[in-house]
């Protein structure tokens, strides 16, 4: 193999190896971020067009309810709904769930892209490090 197409494998394997790594720690935070933001104005204005009927507009709405936690007592909690409300006010669609699932796919994607351009920038330093640290020692 020429020694410019191994170096160009080399450097996708190396660039393919950051971004895992990337992704491992990312992903994770992306969805948490994403699950804790979804009841935000931010969240109602990029996914209501979405999910609510032409000729409406969504707003979020949120309500207690209780939960049942890891040993089965029913605690107190706060649920997010989105409301497709028409131009009288009236709601015409309740979403409990899609929207927020659309924002923690929206939250990941954002995730995805800020890891391929960090993977992109680490790659080379990567590199160098992994060439320095895997190099043959030479027996003196």
């Amino acid at each position: 193999m020429k020694p410019r197409m191994s170096g160009t494998i080399s450097g996708c394997v190396v660039w393919l190896i950051v971004f895992a790594v990337l992704g491992m720690c990312m992903i994770p935070v992306a969805m948490a971020v994403g699950g804790l933001t979804s009841g935000t104005q931010l969240a109602v204005r990029t996914v209501a067009p979405l999910v609510c009927p032409e000729g409406t507009s969504g707003r979020p709405y949120s309500y207690e309810t209780t939960m049942i936690n890891d040993n089965g007592v029913r605690v107190p909690a706060t649920a997010t709904e989105l409301h497709c409300v028409d131009a009288s006010g009236e709601t015409v669609k309740k979403d409990p769930v899609l929207f927020a699932f659309i924002w923690q796919g929206v939250s990941a994607g954002a995730a995805v892209v800020v890891m391929a351009a960090l993977a992109f920038l680490l790659a080379g330093p990567a590199a160098v490090l992994a060439s320095r640290l895997f190099r043959p020692q030479s027996r003196g």
